[in-house]
């Protein structure tokens, strides 16, 4: 067959497009297979990355479809966000011109690749009508209690002028723009993420061996849950004078209670409500209070790593079991989202406060010590030892003394032991135009009271102006003007819009459906699809988005929506696109346009490379003579066909009558066929079985045997269909009439053993090398030994000859 591939990819995916040949099927009592690779954000124009993550996702629906399964693979688009209205600035375009159009040009790009895509199941998430169903879930979760709103210090991006997650700042940055963010106060709506922290971390353990374990550690490190202490610091009589008797004490949690008889000084973060009420009130000289202000502009994700630095707040607390007063300081380190945003210091035996105390020559009290040697120094003491200066808990280990402290604060109503997570609440609120809004109204009568659903979606007015000076919906002169729907009085709309990851949060269970857009889920199409059989995206994913599509499947559950606690039943996580040792990207100047390398080479030859050149964990590095290997591979892969008997059925082998050549054909050709069995069943190592397919071809080569070449043939375009299904349409459709494609067989008579090579050596030196039958006789054995090795024996006397089964055979000689 001469291979050209522009023609031969035009045809079949056209083929498949109006045979709606992936669609899946509406007979939920078939096996089924939910394959999804994570959707991509519309920007422009596909990349190297987009090419891997769906060609790996790709050949498993493929393979699952020759297997008999009914396979959902859809492909959607996460089409709200920042880069849409920095288009509109930049370019003077509007968000949903940039973006529709984009997604036009990245559609017909995968295309292209000819990915087995559900169409009919695609949407953009920026689509009224499931704007229109995520506002329902929104409106269930602010009637539960699950979505509430309250004022608080926020990480700020200055140039897109939007609230940003914890999570989304990189390097002090803006995760979208890398502008350095600040501390802003302000009212925001939050989704309670932190109820459901527990079981979050509790689940991680039915996706062991199924998820990669980074991925979960990354989870479990990120959830963070600690046992511990938690008391509250008294004032001292003067203390709380000076605050106006408005404090009288605040609390505090500590996994270390076992070193509470070294704490020497107490430490607020820069947010804390007594540190804002002395600011507030003046109670702060001027520069205390400017370096308590700059603290707070620095977001705490950049706080948690930077050098150590605080202020005295020029007031003190007692000590809860000495009675003895401590000093009061803020903190960089200590962080308002983590416990009270307060913390009790022992520098002797934590790293942070000892830093912080040896730069400010605060008092260092040891109280643990190791069982041999002495205290270490000009460092913490961090590991286990024996208490001393500790009252009646002096001589007991640290972990014992750790529990008896605990109770006895309890005993004692000083405190209780707690369990504490590092998880906070998640909030939604961006204050931008292109997301979906939030539908809240705010009423004087009121207070905040849900959109009527009947009235949903709260759709994006189009006549905005976009020109980067705040939020355009707040400055729009008739949106946000509305009625309350529980008085009927005039209101105003909610003018933030929502998190963009709450799209992709959910649009998983949104795929399960076709696009009627009667109801955005459907209970018995659930059951059947979830949870995703084999999730496909990038590691960065796995705090972010991860964690809250598990969230919200948990609150979606809970919210009677659907039964599944875990979205996604397998994980893989595909590594990164390299070129020159550095992830592509354009800034590097290190890009390939997949459009240019699918128009010289074909789809085909893409796919191929992608996933041959490396595991698909692994990063992949670009290498511009295995593209050509990976053509030429395919052109040979064709050109041999000419080989093979037309045919609609296996054909029929008695493997004993074949050649050696012959049998060694049919054997790697049947290893190939194994090795793809257990890469789709547990190794995902695609290259190993491109590889094996490789070797059979070469096997075929070295016979000439027509039917092995068709029993070849019918097996290879079979197993390479996923990996390259034009090239294998076209053959399988001349050669078989497309019968070959399913399950196949492994013929194990092909692996049987009928003869051995064995070794001969002369007192041990290897001199030649045997083929002997398998039930052939030890005495047979030797005789062929000795003919193989005439001219080494010839004249001596052969002393012992030794047999070892499936070896060699040695010759003792004298001589």
């Amino acid at each position: 067959m001469n291979y050209t591939p522009a023609s031969i990819e035009a045809k079949w995916q056209k083929t498949w497009s109006t045979t709606k040949a992936y669609e899946p099927s509406d007979d939920f009592s078939k096996p089924k297979k939910y394959v999804l690779s994570m959707f991509p954000y519309p920007s422009g124009r596909i990349h190297m990355g987009h090419v891997r993550n769906y060609t790996i996702g790709d050949a498993f629906a493929r393979y699952y479809r020759q297997q008999g399964f009914n396979v959902l693979h859809p492909i959607g688009w996460d089409s709200f966000g920042m880069p849409a209205e920095n288009a509109a600035i930049k370019h003077g375009v509007h968000p949903k011109k940039w973006t529709y159009e984009n997604i036009a040009t990245m559609r017909g790009e995968l295309a292209g690749l000819g990915l087995s895509f559900s169409e009919d199941r695609e949407f953009a998430t920026s689509n009224p009508e499931y704007t229109a169903f995520e506002q329902g879930f929104i409106i269930d979760m602010f009637n539960r209690g699950l979505l509430y709103r309250k004022q608080g210090f926020l990480n700020w991006c200055p140039h897109d002028l939007t609230v940003l997650a914890n999570e989304q700042v990189v390097d002090g940055g803006c995760w979208r723009c890398g502008t350095p963010i600040v501390q802003k106060e302000m009212y925001q709506y939050y989704l309670k993420i932190s109820d459901y922290a527990e079981e979050l971390l509790e689940s991680l353990k039915t996706l062991e061996g199924k998820w990669p374990k980074q991925v979960l550690t990354m989870q479990e490190n990120w959830i963070g849950k600690s046992y511990g202490l938690e008391f509250a610091f008294k004032l001292d009589e003067e203390s709380e004078g000076k605050l106006g008797a408005v404090y009288q004490s605040f609390d505090v949690f500590t996994t270390r209670p076992d070193t509470i008889y070294g704490v020497s000084y107490a430490a607020l973060a820069p947010e804390h409500e007594i540190v804002r009420h002395m600011l507030s009130f003046g109670l702060l000289d001027e520069a205390t209070s400017d370096a308590i202000k700059a603290m707070q502009r620095v977001s705490a994700r950049d706080r948690a790593t930077s050098p150590k630095e605080g202020v005295s707040l020029g007031i003190h607390v007692i000590h809860p079991l000495t009675g003895a007063k401590v000093p009061v300081w803020v903190a960089n380190f200590v962080l308002t989202d983590y416990g009270s945003g307060a913390v009790m210091a022992v520098p002797a035996h934590d790293d942070r406060d000892y830093e912080f105390a040896a730069k400010y020559n605060l008092p260092i009290k040891a109280v643990i010590f190791p069982s041999e040697g002495e205290l270490p120094l000009g460092c913490a003491y961090t590991e286990a030892g024996t208490l001393r200066e500790s009252a009646q808990f002096s001589g007991l280990d640290n972990v014992t003394a750790k529990a008896s402290i605990m109770d006895h604060f309890e005993a004692s109503h000083l405190g209780k032991k707690v369990i504490n997570f590092r998880l906070k609440d998640w909030g939604i609120s961006r204050q931008r135009y292109w997301g979906a809004p939030i539908p809240l109204i705010h009423c004087e009568s009121c207070g905040i009271v849900p959109e009527d659903k009947a009235n949903l979606p709260v759709a994006l007015p189009e006549d905005v102006v976009i020109n980067g000076e705040g939020n355009p919906l707040e400055h729009h002169p008739t949106w946000k003007h509305c009625t309350c729907p529980k008085c009927g009085k005039s209101a105003v709309r909610e003018t933030d819009t929502m998190d963009t990851f709450i799209q992709s949060s959910w649009y998983f269970l949104r795929y399960t459906v076709k696009n009627d857009y009667q109801k955005a889920l459907d209970p018995a199409a659930l059951d059947y699809w979830m949870g995703v059989d084999h999730y496909i995206g990038g590691i960065e994913h796995a705090i972010l988005h991860l964690l809250y599509a598990r969230f919200f499947t948990k609150m979606l559950r809970d919210l009677g929506y659907v039964n599944s606690d875990e979205p996604f039943e397998h994980l893989l996580t595909q590594g990164m696109v390299l070129k020159d040792g550095a992830k592509m990207s354009k800034s590097k100047g290190n890009t390939v346009d997949p459009g240019e390398l699918v128009a010289k080479y074909g789809a085909d030859t893409a796919r191929l490379f992608i996933l041959f050149a490396a595991p698909p964990t692994q990063e992949l590095e670009w290498n511009d003579s295995a593209v050509e290997g990976a053509f030429r591979f395919l052109k040979r892969f064709a050109d041999r066909s000419q080989y093979v008997n037309v045919t609609d059925k296996l054909p029929s082998i008695e493997h004993s009558t074949l050649s050696k050549e012959e049998k060694a054909a049919r054997k790697k050709v049947y290893e190939a066929l194994k090795r793809a069995q257990e890469v789709y069943g547990e190794r995902h190592t695609f290259n190993t079985m491109i590889a094996g397919v490789m070797e059979a071809m070469n096997a075929l080569n070295e016979q000439n045997n027509r039917d092995v070449w068709t029993e070849g043939y019918w097996i290879l375009t079979s197993v390479m269909e996923p990996i390259v299904p034009h090239i294998c349409w076209e053959l399988s459709t001349n050669l078989f009439n497309g019968k070959n494609f399913g399950t196949q067989t492994v013929r194990e008579e092909v692996f049987e053993v009928e003869a051995l090579a064995l070794g001969v050596s002369i007192n041990g030196k290897n001199r030649a090398t045997i083929e002997v039958g398998v039930n052939e006789s030890q005495e047979a054995i030797i005789e062929i030994a000795k003919a193989s090795v005439e001219k080494w024996i010839e004249g001596k006397e052969i002393v012992k000859a030794i047999v070892i089964p499936g070896k060699l055979v040695n010759l003792v000689i004298k001589g």
